[in-house]
């Protein structure tokens, strides 16, 4: 059985108001918002970097033919590809802001 105060007692202790006044405070709470979704955004700008130098190679480098296919249709794939991606990214951290606020008020509303 679960020990309903345990519980409590963690998430109160896990999605506490981050300390903004101490510098270790803000480099931990910048730390946290960087490690939400990691892998799609660093995919995503993988994807458009690639992208836009496969899009400017004709005219950087003169390549005009790539695995036989034209290097800017494959740089504009690339870059579709990653807009999804990128903004997957966005919406997940916007998702954990909202549920971390939640779980502060949820805790504020229990502690009254």
């Amino acid at each position: 059985m679960l020990d309903k105060g345990r519980d409590f007692a963690a998430l109160s202790e896990a999605m506490k108001n981050p300390d903004l006044s101490t510098k270790a405070g803000r480099k931990a709470y910048r730390h946290e918002m960087r490690m939400i979704a990691v892998r799609p955004r660093r995919y995503g700008l993988w994807l458009l970097t690639g992208g836009f130098l496969l899009v400017m190679s004709p005219s950087a480098l003169g390549i005009n033919s790539l695995f036989g296919l034209w290097p800017p249709f494959l740089g504009g794939a690339m870059m579709l590809t990653a807009m999804p991606l990128l903004v997957i990214g966005v919406v997940l951290r916007r998702r954990y802001l909202a549920q971390r606020n939640g779980a502060q008020d949820m805790i504020r509303r229990i502690r009254e």
